[in-house]
């Protein structure tokens, strides 16, 4: 018999999938009647080396692809790159190369691996963000936005580098530092580009309930802690000794006004150089003025956490306490940020523990406003934020707080007109500027001439603005586009007079906002995308992708789905039907990397064991959702079971009559074989449908079926069974081994795998009055036998000890337990 050869069969099948155009689906909006399914991953960027992850990734994809495919869909399971952003800007620095060059290189490299992986994908649909086919259409959206209003430009904070003269993404920021000069990063305000995503904070959260049950619960509760939205009400507190000057803050818990007894702002509040200017110490202002200085170069994340030590500086000013009429102290601590609220909080410490940890730290006064149930009056040892009845809380006092207190608080202050009911929230607008190179120019210009016309959109049909040429990739103090000055300048659209370019470019998130639209319609030149095309396809039926995507990315493009259909170019408010998230390949425990020496390449175990091999064994090592250690010998066993199936089929093909299966009634051993046939169809076809994606069970369950087709085991089974069964577990197999699974089934049927309809199971051949008893002595399995299937424990017993292959196994040594488990097995323990 010839030798399973993996690189031979995976070359011979790619290149029939190839010529065939297996996976192809036309373009336009063809029907031929089928139900369509739109299965994608979420794309890869093309750092040039596909890694373990991205096995992990597109192995699911395809397994769900093939198995909607064979149960009577029509797939479209397309592919394409995230090509902008940093890397490539970070190796341009680095070599002198140009990113698009670099770039471009590594999608060469990382298609040709992924090709060279079999998935089921539709490469006439191929994209790069990078591209100007595609981001000529990304400028044309963000033009539509602009014109709704959902595109606008202010000042907002960023982090700023010192010694590299330029803005950072977050990302580039570790631990307070920019991630190449190492200098402490600052604060600081510029004009920036933003997407006015909080217009839709409630349709983003109340939407999810339409998500409830089809994407993961940890993933929709990161978004709604994302979005934040929080019920309460906006207080005003006069600055004492301030003619017209209130400080508003928003709170959650206004039934506690009565018990806040300092005022706590932002280092980044703007009316804090104004208190700051009615000062009497100038020493004091300075202090202030310095510790603003060093919380603007902490990061946000930093100063927000927990467990940080609380630090603060007076600012020697006063406000009034609305309800009290007291004056209580103005302080400024990094704990209060700008990005929540109104950057003011009213402290009140008995209620708060951050507030109460700042008021011990500094002596401040601790007011109980919320008794507990069994306060005594005195003291409290730490902050109580549970319900309670309001005291010393003036025509509240009594009340219990906050189910009854907090709306009469609400109530007691618009009367007074010193507040109002008030829904804010976390998220804040997604600021889209970047002060680099490889990014997608945004399609403004800022008028210059008689016109004096300000910020005026490039016309539609002037697109794309493309990237012109620069010879050094550093920013400088500003974005490397400045340093293109006959590209810079440029002429209003309006009026004619001269006019400068934006010279920021887009953030990479908004690339990957929308590329899923694209793919349904990539080569339309007309426009984004045909209304009637993506809505033959969208929303997508199966997402797949990494957790840690959870909220920006799948935010971003809830986002612009929303806001197109708004627009009238959509019908979807909603992009991801379903969503999967993938657990993480670690080795030894932990997450794999070339730092900590323990990653390893697909392309290694590929060129050692097969393609199937690996794709297979990804998914095998355990439930997919969940973080999955690596094993080599696992690896090496994938390859035995495989390479077994398919030397089985060669020979089953080559020696085995050609009949049909068998059919009722059965002789014991063909029943036995048919059985497990029909049980591994049953298994793996309830794994992969009804969106459980059990993949791991799934293989286990073509294993199992595959140990009953040994020699060994067939006993008098006829050719007929045996070839079902060796056909049916190529027909299971093939999801995730593609290679292997059609060249075994072909050579067993002369059909071809993936144009056959899903095998159904024979519900007659599931019901049994027997099941198969699995024997075990010290757990190796020394027999399996029928045993009825309402046996008792204690008939089981008798019958497992009767047993010829036990006896000898335990024959002369002390049995010390007896293990039972009804349905499935029965295991002697001996010494």
């Amino acid at each position: 018999m010839e030798r399973y050869d993996p690189r031979a069969v995976e070359t011979r099948w790619q290149d029939v999938w190839a010529r065939t155009r297996a996976f192809e689906v036309p373009a336009g909006v063809a029907d031929d009647g089928r139900p369509t399914a739109y299965v994608l991953e979420m794309l890869p960027y093309p750092s040039g080396e596909a890694h373990m992850g991205h096995v992990k990734n597109y192995s699911m994809g395809d397994v769900i692809a093939h198995y909607r495919r064979r149960t009577g869909a029509r797939v479209l399971h397309p592919m394409g790159y995230d090509a902008f952003g940093l890397p490539a800007e970070n190796a341009a620095i680095r070599t002198g190369r140009p990113p698009g060059e670099i770039t471009r290189e590594n999608i060469a490299t990382i298609r040709r691996q992924l090709q060279s992986h079999g998935y089921s994908i539709d490469w006439t649909r191929e994209l790069s963000t990078c591209e100007p086919s595609y981001y000529r259409w990304t400028q044309a959206l963000f033009l539509r936005l602009f014109d709704a209003g959902l595109a606008y430009r202010r000042e907002a904070p960023v982090n700023w580098d010192p010694v590299e003269q330029t803005v950072l993404a977050n990302e580039q920021v570790i631990d307070g530092r920019g991630e190449r000069s190492g200098a402490l990063v600052e604060q600081r305000l510029l004009a920036q580009w933003f997407f006015r995503i909080t217009a839709y904070a409630d349709r983003l959260l109340d939407d999810m309930a339409d998500l409830e049950g089809r994407w993961p619960e940890r993933v929709l509760t990161m978004q709604r802690n994302w979005i934040g939205r929080s019920q309460g009400a906006e207080v005003s507190f006069p600055v004492a000794g301030e003619t017209g000057l209130a400080l508003d803050v928003f709170t959650t818990r206004p039934d506690t006004l009565w018990g806040a007894t300092f005022f706590v702002l932002s280092p980044e509040h703007p009316q804090l150089e104004r208190l700051l200017a009615g000062v009497e110490d100038p020493a004091a202002a300075e202090r202030v003025r310095a510790y603003v200085e060093a919380a603007r170069r902490t990061p946000t994340d930093e100063r927000s956490a927990a467990e940080r030590p609380k630090s603060g500086v007076p600012l020697g000013r006063d406000v009034i306490n609305p309800v009290t009429g007291r004056p209580i102290p103005i302080w400024v601590a990094d704990y209060v940020l700008m990005g929540y609220g109104t950057g003011a909080i009213m402290a009140v410490p008995a209620g708060d523990e951050r507030d109460f940890e700042f008021a011990t730290t500094y002596g401040l006064p601790i007011t109980v406003v919320v008794a507990p149930p069994d306060w005594d009056g005195g003291p409290l040892a730490q902050a109580y934020t549970g319900e309670g009845v309001l005291v010393d809380s003036g025509e509240l006092t009594g009340l219990a707080a906050p189910s009854q207190a907090k709306g009469a608080a609400i109530r007691y202050l618009e009367e007074r007109e010193i507040g109002r009911a008030t829904v804010t929230y976390r998220l804040r607008d997604w600021l889209i500027s970047r002060q680099r190179y490889w990014g997608c120019p945004i399609p403004v210009v800022y008028c210059e001439g008689p016109g004096e016309d300000g910020i005026v959109p490039v016309p539609e049909a002037d697109l794309p603005v493309l990237l012109p040429d620069v010879s050094d990739y550093h920013p400088r103090g500003r974005s490397p586009l400045a340093t293109a000055e006959e590209w810079v300048r440029t002429t209003c659209p309006r009026c004619g007079g001269p006019a400068r370019r934006e010279t920021d470019t887009m953030d990479t998130f908004v690339d990957s906002a929308w590329y899923f639209l694209r793919y349904c319609d990539p080569d339309n030149e007309a426009a984004p995308w045909d209304r009637r095309v993506v809505d033959t396809w969208m929303p997508i039926d199966q997402y797949i992708g990494g957790v840690e995507h959870a909220i920006l990315h799948l935010l971003y493009a809830r986002f612009f789905c929303k806001a197109l259909t708004d627009l009238g170019h959509l019908d979807v408010q909603e992009p991801f039907a379903r969503l999967f998230t993938q657990g993480m390949i670690t080795r030894d425990g932990a997450k794999m990397s070339k730092s900590k020496g323990n990653a390893i390449s697909p392309r290694e175990i590929i060129d050692r064991y097969g393609v199937d091999t690996a794709r297979c064994y990804i998914l095998f090592i355990g439930p997919p959702d969940q973080d999955a250690d690596w094993n080599d010998q696992g690896v090496e066993g994938m390859y035995r079971f495989l390479s077994r199936l398919w030397r089985l089929s060669a020979e089953a093909a080559e020696t085995l009559p050609d009949e049909p299966a068998p059919v009722a009634p059965l002789a014991p051993d063909d029943e036995r074989i048919m059985r497990k046939a029909h049980w591994a169809i049953d298994k793996v076809t309830a794994d992969l449908g009804g969106e459980r994606f059990s993949f791991n069970t799934a293989v286990a369950a073509v294993m199992e079926l595959m140990n009953e087709l040994t020699e060994a085991k067939r006993g008098a089974a006829s050719p007929g069974a045996v070839r079902f069964a060796l056909s049916t577990a190529a027909s299971l197999i093939f999801q995730f081994a593609p290679h292997t699974g059609a060249d075994a089934y072909e050579r067993l049927t002369g059909r071809r795998v993936w144009e056959e309809e899903w095998p159904s199971a024979d519900s007659a051949l599931l019901e049994s009055d027997t099941f198969e008893l699995v024997v075990q002595v010290n757990g190796k399995v020394r027999d399996r036998v029928p045993a009825p299937s309402d046996a008792s424990q204690d008939d089981l017993l008798t019958l497992a000890r009767d047993l010829p292959n036990v006896q000898t196994h335990v024959d002369g040594r002390q049995v010390v337990k007896e293990v039972v488990v009804p349905g499935k097995l029965v295991n002697f323990v001996v010494r």
